[in-house]
C-alpha cells in the first residue's frame, strides 16, 4: 500500500509556498496531479509544474472569484464526463509578452488570485484555463479543481490554486501511477495526499450543520423541543426532538 501524508503538512506546504501531490480515485481519473496555490506562483514553480506534468496548466478559482473577474464557461452545455468547469481562457493584460512563457504565466495566475483584480485586467482567449470550483469544494464534488481551492483555503490563502497532470516517467505517453507518485513525491520532497483524505479531514474538522429553527411541542409525554438543521454543504434538512436538557457542549 502507497505511503500517504498528512493533511496537515499538504496544508503548510501549501501555505510555504510549495507544491503537493494529489490523487483522486482509482474509480474517477486515478491521477495525481501536482498543485500549489495560485498566489504563489513563480516562473521557477510553473517551470517545474510544465516539465513533469501535460503541460496543460489550469487555475481552479472559488465561484466568487470567477463571477467577479467575468469568467464564464468554455462552452454553454458543459460535456466534460467528469463534470470539469473550464472556463474561457485567460492572460494577464499587462506585465506579460505571449503569455505562454513560465514567467508569463505565473503573472496570470498571481493576477487571478489578487483580490484586487477585475476582468478588464485579463484578455481573453489566454494561455492560462480557469476552472470554477463547486460551491462546498471536495465535500460537494471529490475533483482535483475543489482539492486545490479547499488547500489555498484551509492554508489562509486565497481561493486559488494551480494544478496539472503528472506524467509517467516510465511512459511518457500515460498519466503517472499512485506508486510512481510516491516515488516522485520523495525525489522532490513534495508531500502526497488523497482526495478521500482530504473530504475526510474537512468532515472530521468542519462544521457540516447550522440550526435553523426551533420549536416547543407539548405532548401527553411532556413538552418536547422540536430543533431544525439544514447541511451546509447539502440540501438536506434534519430534525431533533429533545425532551429535557441535554448535558454536553
Amino acid at each position: 500500500m502507497t505511503r500517504l501524508d498528512s493533511v496537515e503538512r499538504a496544508v503548510a506546504d501549501i501555505a510555504a509556498g510549495k507544491a503537493v501531490v494529489v490523487i483522486d480515485d482509482e474509480e474517477r481519473e486515478n491521477e495525481g496531479d501536482l498543485i500549489f496555490a495560485a498566489e504563489k506562483a513563480t516562473p521557477e514553480m510553473v517551470a517545474f509544474m510544465v516539465r513533469y506534468t501535460s503541460g496543460y496548466l489550469c487555475v481552479p478559482l472559488d465561484g466568487a472569484i470567477c463571477d467577479r473577474l467575468g469568467l464564464l464557461p468554455m462552452y454553454a452545455v458543459n460535456q466534460d464526463k467528469h463534470g470539469t468547469a473550464y472556463t474561457v481562457t485567460v492572460d494577464a493584460k499587462n506585465g506579460v509578452g505571449t503569455g505562454i512563457s513560465a514567467s508569463d504565466r505565473a503573472t496570470t495566475m498571481r493576477l487571478l488570485a489578487d483580490p484586487t483584480s477585475a476582468a478588464d485586467d485579463f484578455t481573453r482567449p489566454g494561455h492560462v484555463v480557469p476552472l470554477r470550483a463547486k460551491d462546498g469544494g471536495v465535500l460537494r464534488r471529490p475533483g482535483h479543481t475543489e482539492a486545490a481551492v479547499d488547500l489555498a483555503r484551509l492554508a489562509g490563502l486565497q481561493p486559488a490554486g494551480a494544478i496539472c497532470e503528472i506524467v509517467s516517467q516510465k511512459d511518457e505517453g500515460s498519466m503517472a501511477q499512485t506508486d510512481e507518485l510516491r516515488v516522485f513525491a520523495d525525489e522532490h520532497d513534495l508531500a502526497l495526499i488523497t482526495i478521500a483524505d482530504l473530504i475526510e479531514w474537512r468532515r472530521k474538522h468542519e462544521k457540516h450543520i447550522e440550526r435553523i429553527a426551533e420549536a416547543r411541542i407539548p405532548t401527553r409525554h411532556g413538552e418536547f423541543r422540536a430543533i431544525g438543521y439544514a447541511s451546509i454543504y447539502e440540501d438536506i434538512e434534519h430534525v431533533a426532538l429533545v425532551r429535557g436538557e441535554i448535558a454536553g457542549p
